[in-house]
């Protein structure tokens, strides 16, 4: 796939998983890519490990001074943002709503959904001084149809899907597309937060029978990344392996 040359991307949570594997893509179609990921020392390794071309920036999307001062970082080193996809997220624990840990539904919600609303906010005026952009934020199948004992999770994914489709028609009138996509579970670290039991569920709920790859999933968000995807914007691609019903 070619139009990455000369563009720059962020992609959040991309020292692992869908992340690392979306930034494996992106800087082998030419483009320069800047990891965030909480963990500093694996975002470097996953940088150093990728190309010349990739950089490695500690962040917590949860909180907006480290956001920000991300953006200066990230700026300053490759002077224009093109391309954001963001993959950072966690999973939390599984329990019925009622069980459900306060703090644990509150810290969800500030990393999948507060989080992404951060990330996007920080990019856009970059994005929009350029006339040009492609965000991909990644949502879950969770966010449309809901997973029982996941209520905070299938709830910040949801919001996920909202936010996209705000901000999407918000810059439609400029060379921005703004989309997400909805995964089935695949499987990478985030299924260590999880029980087995939820696992044996999200498994049983895909048609396909299997849990998708990360490179499946990378192979639809380049696209989405791409000058290609010229007209689309604010909607939701479904990655869910038949599972999803709209």
């Amino acid at each position: 796939m070619g139009g990455f040359d000369g563009r720059t991307a962020i992609v959040t949570g991309g020292a692992q998983g869908i992340g690392l594997a979306v930034a494996r893509r992106l800087v082998a179609a030419g483009a320069r890519v800047s990891i965030w990921d909480r963990d500093g020392e694996l975002a470097r390794r996953a940088a150093n490990d990728l190309s010349e071309h990739a950089q490695a920036v500690e962040v917590d999307i949860a909180d907006w001074s480290s956001v920000e001062k991300a953006s200066t970082e990230t700026l300053a080193a490759l002077g224009r943002i093109d391309i954001l996809v963001n993959s950072a997220g966690v999973a939390g624990s599984n329990a019925p709503l009622a069980d459900y840990p306060v703090e644990e539904f509150r810290k969800i919600t500030e990393i999948n959904l507060i989080g992404t609303f951060h990330v996007n906010r920080a990019v856009v005026p970059s994005m929009v001084a350029n006339d040009y952009g492609r965000i991909v934020n990644i949502a879950s199948i969770a966010g449309k149809e809901g997973n029982p004992n996941a209520s905070a999770y299938s709830a910040s994914k949801a919001g996920v899907i909202g936010l996209t489709k705000s901000l999407g028609k918000e810059l439609a009138g400029k060379n921005i597309a703004v989309n997400c996509v909805t995964p089935a579970a695949a499987r990478t670290r985030i299924f260590d937060q999880m029980s087995q039991e939820h696992i044996d569920y999200m498994l049983s709920k895909i048609p396909r029978g299997r849990f998708l790859e990360v490179d499946e999933a990378a192979a639809m968000i380049t696209w989405l990344c791409s000058e290609e995807n010229s007209f689309t914007t604010g909607s939701v691609f479904d990655l869910s392996g038949g599972r999803a019903t709209y």
